[in-house]
């Protein structure tokens, strides 16, 4: 005997509907029960069950349809009236605090919420997470069944207002210790991790936890992040901002292996990350384990071990985020005597930044209109014969070179300054004495405008020189010079600074209320996200949501439109 019940515009998450089902199916007589909302998917699966009646059939998708099959008529009906019990024991239970009826509602209940968790029927859920965006928030996107253009659509909106959308179908996230959707309870600790996989994620940050370290943040994408047509815009954000964050000494990336063109992409901006980065792109085989600072690891418990290892050095982390530059300052200006130096510079600064123009480039589009006048990202090369026709070369006299600091330092624009400084015979006696004073005054001027000036140096030589290596380093360092023996540490210095100054593809920086603690939020959506959020001591609001226009997708498609316009 199978026996339905229909409830028009019953809305109900499906947890709670597991609930109802697991309880009706346990009723003495009751052979098998199915409660679901109305839609083509879940008539599919009632008739497998052999459960899909008439009644069941002409349901609409926004109706509560419930179902039970029972050795009789009576033992049906029983199963059927302790309905309106058990949704009223579950309202009890649930309704002890107040729920706002609006996203909106909840925003202005708990403002201090920077995250949306967004858990409603996917041909909704869009519509949610461009409403949290429009009111500032973070969202986690747990939803599924969200078009690859509504998620490009909201990644990109939410790009261009430095927020995150973390999905859609993204199943797990930590967020300054507070585990999102799924999520192992670990212990905070200095490994933050970008995932496009959710039980990827589970996977490592458990295993950190075992190995006896602990998670700063795991940040999810959704599966799709890291294909073609979306173009890795969270996995970018994400590793951008563990970049910058204090509490994140190692990063690790994992996902199933990414489109070419993103993995590329990925990979050049975890090389300007400053940060040690591990890889693990399950499944790919990389032709090098280590490029710079990014290891590559064939397993996720490799990765885990390899992150745990890395996490426990005690080598400084390079701070790329912490000076105080000002709102404008964006472009490196490289001022070099050494033409081979110029030249290798302009081939690393490639990993970091889009372009570099020069007076002798490596690409000819990006040739200078003027030597004299620096365009953009620029490495300028004193030695050129256009600089030396009647004059001294630059690494026997700084005149040209102090001339060209204090022009590049009065560039509001200027954020970065590298340089070159050859000891040895035949070159200046003692450059720093005319060096570092111009780049104290540089930098002094600078500050007297609220510039913060970055100066980086490779020093060339050796402590037999007759400059005296050890006392150029000295005098130099004294005025603010980051000093590197080593041509490309330098360079690689100077270009993770103006890359955190100018993100991959554009995006703009996150804001930085997403990492922040204490966290709280929004549930929109499964009733079990917010009961696992105020079981971990976050603050939560949950939104009572039910379908817009009353389950009407024309309408609320037209509602959409309407909203997005104003």
């Amino acid at each position: 005997m199978i026996k339905a019940q229909i409830r028009p515009g019953a809305y109900y998450d499906s947890v709670v509907l597991m609930q109802l089902q697991r309880s009706l199916a346990a009723t003495p007589g009751v052979e098998d029960a199915g409660v679901v909302m109305g839609t083509a998917a879940n008539k599919d699966v009632l008739a497998q069950s052999g459960l899909l009646s008439a009644e069941a059939q002409a349901a609409g998708a926004d109706d509560l349809v419930i179902v039970v099959r029972a050795a009789d008529g009576a033992a049906a009906g029983a199963a059927l009236a302790q309905v309106d019990a058990l949704l009223t024991r579950r309202s009890a239970a649930a309704d002890l605090a107040y729920r706002p009826k609006s996203l909106a509602a909840a925003a202005q209940m708990l403002p201090e919420a920077a995250w949306v968790l967004v858990s409603t029927p996917g041909r909704y859920a869009a519509g949610v997470a461009e409403e949290a965006l429009r009111l500032g928030k973070h969202v986690f996107l747990y939803s599924d069944n969200v078009s690859v253009e509504d998620e490009v659509r909201l990644k990109q909106q939410a790009a261009g207002q430095g927020l995150l959308v973390m999905g859609p179908d993204c199943g797990t996230a930590i967020v300054a210790g507070v585990g999102l959707g799924f999520a192992n309870q670990v212990r905070r600790g200095p490994v933050g991790l970008v995932g496009a996989s959710g039980t990827g994620l589970q996977f490592i940050t458990a295993r950190i936890h075992q190995l006896g370290s602990g998670v700063s943040h795991a940040l999810g994408t959704g599966g799709r992040d890291l294909s073609a047509a979306v173009g890795a815009i969270t996995a970018r954000q994400g590793l951008a901002l563990l970049a910058q964050d204090a509490a994140t000494r190692v990063i690790v990336i994992v996902s199933k292996p990414p489109a070419a063109a993103v993995a590329e992409e990925l990979v050049a901006a975890a090389r300007a990350a400053g940060k040690p980065v591990v890889i693990d792109f399950i499944g790919y085989r990389a032709a090098e384990g280590q490029i710079d600072n990014v290891y590559f690891a064939a397993t996720m418990d490799a990765a885990a071990a390899l992150a745990v290892e890395l996490a426990g050095f005690d080598e400084p982390v390079a701070d790329i985020a912490q000076a105080p530059f000002a709102p404008g300052q964006r472009y490196l200006r490289g001022v070099f005597s050494g033409g081979t130096l110029a030249y290798e510079a302009q081939l690393i600064l490639a990993d970091y930044l889009p372009a570099v123009y020069a007076n002798a480039p490596l690409d000819k589009r990006f040739q200078l209109a003027r030597a004299t006048q620096s365009q953009e990202h620029t490495i300028v090369d004193l030695g050129e014969d256009e600089f030396t026709v009647g004059r001294l070369h630059p690494m026997m006299d700084n005149g040209l070179r102090v001339k060209r600091i204090q022009q590049e330092a009065e560039d509001p624009a200027t954020a970065v300054l590298l340089l070159d400084v050859v000891l040895g015979y035949g070159s200046h006696p003692d450059p720093a004495s005319d060096l570092a004073p111009a780049i104290d005054a540089a930098r002094a001027s600078a500050a007297g405008q609220g510039r913060h000036l970055a100066v980086v140096a490779v020093v060339v030589g050796t402590d037999a020189d007759p400059q005296n290596m050890a006392g150029q380093i000295e005098q130099l360092t004294a005025a603010g010079v980051e000093v590197f023996t080593s041509n490309e540490a330098a360079v690689r210095r100077a270009g993770q600074l103006a890359r955190a100054l100018n993100p991959v593809g554009g995006l703009p920086p996150v804001q930085a209320n997403a990492l922040a603690a204490p966290l709280a939020a929004i549930n929109v959506g499964l009733e079990s996200f917010a009961a696992s959020l105020e079981a971990q001591g976050a603050a939560v609001v949950q939104v009572e949501w039910r379908p817009p226009a009353g389950g009407n997708e024309k309408l609320a498609g037209i509602l959409a439109r309407l909203n997005r316009k104003a």
